[in-house]
């Protein structure tokens, strides 16, 4: 055999040598990448898709305040949920007109609040806290419900724009079409319209079965 016969002989067996390393390295890559997508299916089969979307569109937190708080003040624990919802998205946050935390209280509010509870040592940072903030909150909205004769709408209008205000529009007696500021009879809508959907889709976690 020539020398130009053995090196073209040894470029063949070289070039099948090198489709067979690449066909192996393809083959192995298929291999793995059908694992890893088995595993990714595996894994997003045991996600409750529903679940997780409601955890964003609606989310819920600190349920067992919310429920002890309800049940402390007597004021219905969806409700709460879906002030707090409509307030701060369950984010504890300060506004630009400086009400803070989860039910988005002003310091001038929560002064008022010590001083119908009798407390005596409000400072502002507690806001920040969950358990103090919905504690103030649920005592707020309590009060407004007590002062405009169980009128829910006329105490959520006041939670958002004022009992001065409120009062004016016509106290006890207000219904939705008496709010003349378009922002708080939204506000009262969307409280009562989320409230609804807390109360389906929550009943057990507000323990309103």
């Amino acid at each position: 055999m020539s020398a130009s016969t053995r090196r073209g002989a040894t470029a063949r067996r070289s070039t099948r040598t090198r489709h067979r390393s690449r066909g192996t390295i393809w083959r192995r890559r298929a291999v793995v990448a059908a694992i890893l997508g088995a595993g990714i299916a595996f894994a997003l089969s045991q996600i409750d898709v529903e679940k997780a979307i409601k955890e964003i569109t609606l989310p819920l937190q600190h349920e067992d305040i919310i429920r002890q708080q309800a049940a402390d003040k007597d004021v219905p624990a969806d409700l709460i949920a879906a002030v707090i919802y409509n307030e701060s998205r369950f984010r504890d946050q300060t506004s630009h007109a400086g009400a803070r935390g989860l039910m988005q209280i002003t310091p001038s509010t929560a002064q008022v609040i010590e001083r119908l509870s009798g407390g005596q040592t409000f400072k502002f940072d507690d806001l920040s806290n969950p358990d103090i903030n919905i504690r103030y909150g649920t005592f707020y909205l309590r009060y407004l419900i007590q002062k405009f004769g169980d009128n829910e709408i006329a105490a959520l209008a006041a939670y958002n724009a004022g009992e001065t205000n409120v009062a004016a529009w016509g106290g006890s007696s207000l219904s939705l079409d008496d709010i003349p500021f378009p922002e708080t009879r939204n506000y009262v809508e969307n409280v009562l319209d989320k409230r609804d959907e807390y109360a389906r889709h929550y009943r057990h976690e507000l323990g309103l079965d």
